[in-house]
């Protein structure tokens, strides 16, 4: 049965005391953190269950699956953070504090009895983030050494976590997305021939040996230590100087460039080659949409950083042990890489988790009707047998 439903605006608006500068322009000169989301509520059908999506930087509130789950008669909050739709000075501490203003609100304005926490694309390290943040907080500093206290913000645990088409993290998924034929920063015309798979000049073509993918996999990584030393000498250069200049932004260029986009025999799955979520990977790795292309030092630190990111899913999924987990793998995900979603599997502590995949399923399910139906009947069953549907209308 299909459910007409509305979409209700939901903002939120507090002052933090801040013992950092803030260098984010629209909560310095408000004096307020202001976040704007979505419930999409079907009519006639309360719930005191809400689904709620948030992503770092994205809105939801648009996509296929938060909107099928309304139609289908079930209560969604999407979330936008402090950040949406401009990622560039996005620090992840801040916007798991933004997720917990979106919870708290949830059970104490709305009074939703369960709030079942759904990551999907980038928004799944952060559901693992946020969830590991609020069972045993630990952070008080960002990356950047800026004090930013997690263990004094009382984080609200969700129920549940659902852990949908999402990557390891934002820092794992753009190191094997950098472009290894970038020799200069600054000049992206300076390339090493042997790695610009893109090339019609390029010496290796696909299919990729394994040599070859190790080796380009050893240079993503180490252009994105490359970067990240040149950015915590800038903090350090910015500090030493000490005159009103704390914060910089820059441009990272080409990072759409995988062996997996043009090599299906690369961990395969049910992709179509020549292909990713954006379109054309070629086109993309050059283009102002890509990852990270535009940021900030701080935020390059806290998002993008390999080495100092503390929103690694790995690593936080080894920390989240006191909810359930659904875990749904799309198997023809154009984003998600297929070695992603076993490693957060395995690296989940919780004996809870449920592990589930769905075949032809592309990231965004854009005319695919019957794998949305998949998921969605997926997700509600799961949810009923863990009990946070006992109140169904």
């Amino acid at each position: 049965m299909t459910y007409a439903w509305d979409r209700i605006p939901v903002v939120l608006a507090f002052s933090e005391t801040l013992k950092m500068t803030e260098t984010y322009g629209f909560s310095g000169s408000q004096g307020k953190t202001v976040l704007e989301g979505q419930r999409l509520v079907p009519r006639d059908r309360p719930s005191d269950t809400v689904f709620l999506f948030m992503h770092p930087a994205s809105t939801l509130q648009l996509l296929p699956m938060p909107t099928a789950l309304a139609a289908a008669g079930y209560h969604v909050l999407c979330c936008g953070s402090r950040y949406a739709k401009n990622d560039s000075a996005l620090i992840m501490e801040k916007v798991v504090y933004d997720l917990g203003a979106y919870i708290r609100h949830a059970r104490e304005e709305l009074h939703y009895r369960t709030v079942v926490l759904v990551g999907w694309s980038g928004g799944g390290s952060l559901a693992l983030f946020y969830q590991a943040q609020s069972e045993k907080p630990t952070i008080t500093h960002t990356p950047a050494g800026d004090p930013y206290d997690l263990t004094a913000a009382a984080l609200p645990q969700a129920d549940g976590v659902i852990f949908i088409a999402a990557h390891l993290s934002r820092a794992e998924t753009l190191t094997e997305w950098l472009d290894p034929s970038i020799v200069d920063e600054l000049d992206p015309d300076r390339r090493d021939e042997d790695f610009d798979i893109y090339a019609a000049g390029c010496p290796n073509k696909p299919p990729f040996t394994p040599a070859f993918v190790a080796r380009f996999r050893e240079r993503q990584l180490e252009r994105n230590r490359r970067i990240t030393g040149w950015v915590r000498d800038t903090l350090d250069f910015l500090a030493r100087r000490n005159d009103s200049e704390t914060e910089r932004a820059f441009v990272t260029h080409r990072t759409m460039c995988d062996v997996r986009w043009i090599d299906p025999h690369i961990d395969p799955n049910g992709r179509k080659p020549n292909w990713c979520y954006l379109g054309d990977p070629k086109t993309v790795n050059v283009g102002p949409v890509g990852l990270a292309r535009f940021s900030t030092l701080r935020s390059w630190l806290s998002q993008w950083s390999f080495d100092d990111s503390n929103a690694k899913g790995p690593l936080n999924a080894t920390n989240v042990r006191h909810v359930p987990v659904l875990q749904i793998e799309n198997m023809a995900d154009d984003a998600v890489p297929a070695t992603h979603n076993p490693i957060i599997r395995d690296a989940l502590a919780t004996s809870d988790k449920e592990y589930v995949r769905i075949e032809g399923a592309t990231h965004y399910y854009l005319n695919q009707p019957e794998q949305l139906r998949q998921c969605i009947e997926t997700l509600v069953d799961w949810s009923r047998r863990k009990g946070f549907l006992q109140h169904e209308a």
